[in-house]
């Protein structure tokens, strides 16, 4: 938690500080919350100053571990897809394993014009609570002249083994006083055995 919380103060002082921030979408807060056996990954997202959002635009959070298929949540105006690579904006490049889930929300809402807006909460369900380094990239426009502005950042992500490791079970030990299969048949064939032998003495 330490890590989200401290990832979380450096974006907002990125997002909110005194310099502008020239980037797309940010995730200025992270949390991670139990919840029916699962842990809900909610991440707050910003429109930063001179940044402006249109349908089309999108933003994916890469290498989602554990996800819960149809878990995931959004502002009204968002849509969510899930593939294994991708999808990404031109020219940029982060490190996407191609066996884990990416998510990516795609926004189909009037234009924002202007930014430093909160645009909400995006959470989906994973099976994992640990947290650990991923990134973030994002397409929108800028203010100033409307051109596209495709930005990566850094995020947290959930990580860890999903498979759970097979549980050994003990045997189920004889009740005691309960004696086992191979113990009742040899005192079947002894019985006879000692009443012959009881016999024997007699006439002796």
């Amino acid at each position: 938690m330490k890590r989200i919380l401290g990832l979380a103060a450096g974006l907002l002082l990125a997002a909110f500080g005194g310099q502008r921030a020239a980037a797309g979408l940010l995730p200025v807060n992270v949390t991670v919350t139990p919840e029916a056996g699962n842990f809900r990954w909610t991440y707050a997202i910003v429109l930063p100053t001179d940044m402006k959002l249109q349908s089309g635009n999108f933003f994916t959070v890469y290498d989602f571990n554990g996800y819960v298929p149809n878990s995931a949540e959004a502002p009204a105006g968002w849509a969510l897809s899930v593939s294994k690579m991708g999808p990404t904006p031109d020219r940029l490049n982060p490190q996407d394993d191609a066996g884990i889930d990416n998510l990516t929300w795609k926004y189909s809402g009037p234009t924002i014009e202007s930014g430093q807006i909160g645009l909400g909460n995006f959470w989906a369900l994973s099976k994992l609570s640990n947290a650990g380094d991923s990134f973030l990239t994002a397409g929108t426009l800028r203010t100033s002249d409307g051109k596209s502005d495709n930005n990566i950042t850094s995020t947290v992500v959930p990580v860890g083994a999903t498979d759970v490791p097979p549980v050994d079970v003990p045997p189920t030990p004889t009740p005691p006083g309960v004696p086992e299969p191979t113990t009742l048949l040899m005192a079947g064939l002894g019985l006879p055995l000692v009443g012959l032998a009881r016999r024997l003495r007699r006439k002796a």
